[in-house]
């Protein structure tokens, strides 16, 4: 299969072809030619568009696709098909499943149903055994069937020692511990974040501090273990200024925050929409201006999709009773593009690059004689989301309807093309 793109914007830190517009041609999934202008050999499909970018494919560090177990609110399939909607080449599927991924029988369970695909499928294997935060799980065994990462996702790990442990251990075997931040007892039970807003619309707050008190504790403990921690999903502005202090002390911290975080703030909640929903809430104006302050000078490394998919059983509900979660792969660099403040450049080191480098997987580069790994877009096309750009099986977002900037136009991995309508 030949692919000749055309006249694009290459767009990789890493390239010394970096921010040049050239012809690419891939020849049986390697890039064999990087020109300013190439004759289309014959036979070769050709791709082309107004204001194209090519970049080193994106990757998202925190996916659900619920399955196994969860199938019909999504599976394998068809969130390979949101990511790929989305520019996505690569994902880190969280272990919420059932039974969760917590032995190398559900970790070789999704790379042997991956194998081969469009995109690229990596488990992470539950912290804890059963995923119920009592004993640490089958990790070295996991990691040798490929899980790339541990974590227990949303749910916090309670036990301070059974995180020590787990930080000692995965320092062995250089693996990752990835963790939610939330002290429960202060959060108890809340709905959406503690302000002004939940007092006007008798909804029960989740504070700031539940988040940041379990950042700070989480912080020393991996300054104890002297170990690499990646706290997932933060949120407020307190959260961004304890990381930004461990990171100034030297300590191997890093973070990433989702792209809805970036651009709605808890008033969008009014209309008691149970699709905006998610766990960490949506905060005030201040964190998000602090969230993009900390992307914006390192201190915040990742931009993930948080994407969890919900059918309609456990969102068309009352406020109160209504499950956590939003679609996110569709929308992520959408958002994150619109919102986010961000260059085009430093979109691409936090969609692409820095997810690979944390979890040590092998980062693509825009070079002839390498494997092709790409996301083609376009940062300034104005588009409106609709439904039929939702591949999820799932709907629960809350962006039909949305005006962005910014768009994903089609992936190239694996030797295979696929392109949007």
């Amino acid at each position: 299969m030949h692919i000749l793109i055309q006249q694009a914007r290459i767009t990789d830190p890493n390239s010394s072809l970096n921010g040049k517009i050239c012809d690419v041609l891939i020849e049986n999934g390697i890039i064999t030619q990087i020109k300013e202008k190439i004759p289309v050999p014959q036979g070769a499909e050709t791709f082309s568009a107004l204001n194209l970018h090519v970049s080193p494919g994106w990757f998202d560090m925190q996916a659900n696709f619920r399955d196994p177990g969860f199938e019909y609110k999504e599976d394998i399939e068809s969130g390979s098909a949101a990511a790929a909607s989305g520019g996505f080449t690569g994902v880190a599927l969280m272990p919420s499943t059932q039974p969760p991924i917590h032995s190398k029988s559900e970790v070789e369970y999704i790379k042997n149903k991956t194998r081969g695909a469009l995109v690229d499928v990596f488990p992470v294997g539950t912290l804890s055994h059963q995923h119920e935060g009592k004993e640490l799980s089958e990790m070295y065994d996991m990691y040798q069937s490929g899980a790339i990462a541990f974590s227990d996702d949303k749910k916090p790990v309670k036990n301070a020692g059974l995180l020590v442990r787990a930080l000692l251990y995965a320092k062995n075997f250089n693996s990752l511990i990835m963790t939610h931040c939330e002290e429960q007892s202060l959060s108890q039970d809340g709905k959406m974040n503690e302000s002004i807003t939940s007092t006007q619309l008798g909804l029960k707050g989740m504070p700031a501090l539940a988040e940041e008190v379990m950042l700070a504790r989480n912080i020393q403990l991996a300054e104890y273990a002297d170990s690499g921690i990646h706290f997932c999903s933060i949120s407020t502005a307190g959260s961004v200024h304890l990381i930004r202090e461990a990171k100034n002390k030297g300590l191997k911290v890093s973070a990433s925050v989702n792209a809805h975080h970036l651009g709605l703030d808890d008033t969008r909640l009014g209309d008691f929409d149970a699709n905006l929903k998610v766990n960490p809430p949506l905060r005030d104006m201040q964190d998000i201006a602090a969230l993009r302050k900390g992307l914006a000078d390192g201190t915040i490394d990742v931009i993930s999709s948080d994407h969890s998919p919900e059918d309609t059983e456990n969102k068309v509900l009352e406020f109160d009773h209504a499950a956590f979660g939003m679609l996110g792969l569709e929308t992520a660099f959408a958002l994150a593009n619109t919102y986010s403040g961000l260059s085009t450049e430093q979109l691409v080191l936090k969609l692409s690059i820095q997810p690979r480098s944390l979890l040590g997987l092998e980062v693509p580069v825009i070079k002839e004689g390498n494997k092709a790994n790409l996301t083609l877009f376009d940062p300034e096309l104005a588009w409106t989301f609709s439904g039929k750009d939702i591949r999820s099986k799932s709907k629960n977002t809350p962006f039909i309807g949305t005006s962005f900037k910014g768009k994903a136009l089609g992936i190239f991995n694996n030797g295979h093309l696929r392109l949007n309508s």
